[in-house]
């Protein structure tokens, strides 16, 4: 029987420490599913879904606790209960004026929809004429039945002048 497992690794970023984690799994028999991964000031910070015999499980964790060094941690989740699915993916981009707070907004209004945000990548960029600092947002959503992406949209515009945003529905 297969092991699905969710690893969180999050620490000091240095060359080398995905290849670390991916010769642990190939080592045990495990399979690299899916992964995100990124390094942000000077941390690294990743997830992996990876899949093993079961056989493997408790020798890939004491593998995966002994590359705990020099402030790397690494949290193990069993994820095999199914997952129900949302029925409508929606890809949304935002953007405009950076101020504290803009996440908040949006999550808020997201989730008084029931909307489900199953990725969100942001950053700040400077704007081409002014170099003024906007905020810009890349997200996946899972809508829930019931409701569109005309009810997101409708929630952005509905917000305050500070937080105008321009959609692209994709």
């Amino acid at each position: 029987m297969q092991s699905s497992l969710v690893l969180t690794v999050l620490g000091p970023d240095r060359a080398g420490l995905v290849n670390s984690i991916a010769e642990a799994v190939k080592a045990h028999h495990g399979n690299w599913q899916e992964s995100r991964m990124v390094h942000l000031a000077g941390q690294f910070a990743g997830l992996a879904h990876v899949t093993l015999p079961q056989e493997h499980l408790v020798d890939l964790k004491q593998v995966l606790q002994t590359l705990q060094t020099g402030g790397l941690q690494i949290l193990v989740i069993h994820s095999d209960a199914a997952v129900p699915r949302t029925i409508t993916p929606l890809t949304l981009e935002l953007l405009g004026h950076d101020r504290p707070g803009i996440i908040h907004d949006i999550t808020r209004e997201l989730a008084a929809l029931n909307v489900n945000i199953e990725e969100l990548e942001s950053e700040q960029r400077a704007a081409p004429m002014s170099s003024e600092l906007m905020f810009y947002a890349h997200l996946k959503l899972g809508l829930p039945e019931g409701v569109t992406a005309d009810d997101v949209q409708g929630a952005f515009e509905a917000m305050p002048d500070p937080l105008t945003v321009d959609l692209s529905f994709s």
